[in-house]
This record gives C-alpha cells, sequence and structure tokens, in this order.
C-alpha cells in the first residue's frame, strides 16, 4: 500500500489550495478593526490563520482595517530538533521508573484489627518450654 503523500509535521498555510509551509499568523482584533500579522505562533490557535511567505506579503485587510506587521523570520522551523526531543520526553515516560524499595516483612500481628487468621501461625519458643 502506497500513500499520496507523506505527512508533514510543519504547519501549511491556511489557504485554499496553498501547500508552502507557515512562516506567519494573521489575527483580527475586530474591535479596533486591526489585522495583526506576526511570526508563527508557536502553537496553532483556532481564530488565527497560518499564512506562508507569499501570502504574508500580499495580504490586504478590508477597507477601514488597519494592519499592523510585526517582523517575520522567513527561516524554516527546525522541527528536527522538536521531533527529537518530543522523541526523548515519551522514552524517559516509557522508562519503567526505579522499583520501590520492598518493606521488611513483619508478621502480621495477631487480633490486629483488619488482619486475617491465618491458617498457621508461628508461635515464639520460649526458654522453659525446651526443657
Amino acid at each position: 500500500m502506497t500513500y499520496a503523500a507523506p505527512v508533514s509535521v510543519a504547519r501549511q498555510c491556511s489557504r485554499t489550495a496553498c501547500v508552502r509551509p507557515a512562516v506567519a499568523t494573521l489575527t483580527y482584533v475586530y474591535a479596533d478593526q486591526v489585522a495583526v500579522l506576526g511570526p508563527l505562533a508557536t502553537y496553532a490557535e483556532p481564530h488565527a490563520y497560518d499564512l506562508c511567505l507569499g501570502h504574508a506579503e500580499r495580504l490586504t485587510a478590508p477597507r477601514g482595517w488597519e494592519v499592523v506587521r510585526l517582523a517575520i523570520d522567513v527561516t524554516p522551523p527546525q522541527t528536527h530538533d522538536d521531533l527529537v526531543a518530543l522523541a526523548n520526553v515519551v522514552r524517559e515516560a516509557r522508562r519503567p521508573a526505579q522499583p520501590p524499595t520492598p518493606a521488611p516483612l513483619t508478621p502480621p500481628l495477631v487480633g490486629a484489627p483488619g488482619t486475617r487468621r491465618a491458617h498457621l501461625r508461628a508461635v515464639p519458643s520460649s526458654p522453659a518450654s525446651l526443657d
């Protein structure tokens, strides 16, 4: 079985049919009629749009709106380091924890609340009974 395209970890441009990697995030402040275009957000937000460099440069806002453009880092994100860090975290989480040190075995007290009487019991010997 072959797949049509490999799965990509990097986020893509939000524009329809654009498959280029995203380098900027667009958000809107509706109350102030401002569109803010800045560097790619760390996490994908449901009310933000990730844009590639081409779409970020050609962005226009509706009439009466202001566009605030923050500095955009056009270097692609270093996903390899992120993936290695994530793999290390998963590996550490799956590693078994140090086993707890076993508690010393002590016989239960006879008649102590919450203990069951065993079928066989060890009876301590006294020096007088050995004669």
